[in-house]
């Protein structure tokens, strides 16, 4: 423990361990306690002048350890979102494609229902929204068509149009699923008004 003595009979403590003291034998004023702090400044920055940068460091912003345990959390926080979504993104695709074809279905029925008859397959769906130029009764067409747009399927490709269609029916609209290919399983399997 060192004991030093400053004008105005004010006598300053310095403690390693406990830091600065302030004994007031008579009353010390403002000054004197500032020329205190900056003894003890000057004690512990080893008697230099340059009191200035004698502030203790504050801590601004996190610490590298803390910046990994952070990006490590986001990052399996995003592993189970997707390990949960992707499979469920694949579902709404095909029941958005299955959505797709029975709105078209339904169009190709009102067409139907006006022009005596589904379109050829040289017509194909683009009959829906513009009338073929070989209609018998192009007065029976509705006005801006049977559907606003044609839709693609979720993965962009163009539905394919098959007049007649499979097992006695009248067409089939036909999604080749994800990989744009006839046949396959699961994701890629081909998706039709009756799939389930």
């Amino acid at each position: 423990m060192r004991e030093m003595t400053i004008p105005n009979r004010t006598a300053v403590t310095l403690n390693l361990f406990q830091g600065l003291s302030v004994r007031k034998r008579r009353s010390a004023t403002r000054g004197t306690e500032r020329a205190a702090r900056w003894m003890l400044k000057r004690v512990q920055h080893g008697g230099s002048g340059d009191t200035e940068h004698c502030e203790p460091p504050t801590r601004n912003g996190f610490s590298l350890v803390e910046l990994m345990v952070v990006l490590f959390i986001i990052g399996l926080l995003a592993t189970v979102v997707l390990i949960n979504v992707l499979p469920s993104q694949d579902k709404a695709m095909r029941v958005k494609a299955q959505g797709d074809i029975a709105t078209l279905g339904q169009a190709l029925e009102m067409y139907r229902l006006d022009n005596m008859a589904y379109p050829g397959p040289a017509e194909g769906l683009a009959a829906l929204r513009q009338p073929p130029a070989n209609l018998s009764l192009p007065q029976n067409y509705r006005s801006g068509g049977y559907i606003r747009d044609l839709p693609e399927d979720p993965w962009g490709r163009p539905y394919q149009y098959k007049v007649p269609g499979s097992d006695g029916r009248p067409f089939d609209i036909i999604s080749l699923g994800a990989d744009g290919q006839p046949g396959g399983q699961e994701n890629d399997a081909d998706i039709t008004a009756d799939a389930r």
